[in-house]
């Protein structure tokens, strides 16, 4: 099991931040275009506790995955989980943290995962798969920046 760990400080309101964060299709937006993001279901609606979602991504060597993720758990202006079902990873769970402080607020995303393909996965996660997530996170980082600005 593997944990990621990521803050960042937004100069919005503890609403615009809801208000982004509870829609999924904004996950298109925090997302590179060379990772194939696409939404095929479930999207329709804000999030909500028991929603199903499915993606469509391309996380490695070009090859599409369908992605299926679960809303499990929502506490409005708090948090939200969402845990894959069926997707590129043996596990994951994510729960996306807001937290208002003097300028604006403080995003956390604190994920746990197990990659796939045992030893041969633990083996190129150092190499491939630890860096693409963070190269994904910094690519958030900096749309959250590019939409809403610096922190001062």
């Amino acid at each position: 099991m593997y944990k990621l760990h990521k803050t960042q400080k937004v100069p919005i309101s503890l609403q615009e931040a809801w208000d982004f964060l509870k829609s999924p299709k904004n996950l298109e937006k925090m997302t590179p275009k060379e990772m194939g993001f696409k939404i095929i279901d479930g999207a329709d609606r804000e999030t909500y506790a028991g929603q199903l979602i499915t993606y469509e991504v391309t996380p490695l060597l070009g090859i599409k995955t369908k992605w299926v993720s679960k809303i499990t758990q929502v506490q409005h202006l708090s948090h939200f989980t969402d845990e894959q079902l069926s997707g590129p990873y043996a596990f994951w769970h994510h729960t996306h943290f807001l937290k208002e402080i003097d300028g604006g607020v403080i995003m956390e995303d604190l994920i746990y995962y197990k990659v796939p393909f045992g030893f041969l996965g633990r083996l190129v996660h150092p190499i491939i798969l630890k860096p693409q997530l963070e190269k994904i996170f910094e690519f958030r980082s900096k749309k959250l920046v590019a939409l809403f600005g610096e922190f001062k």
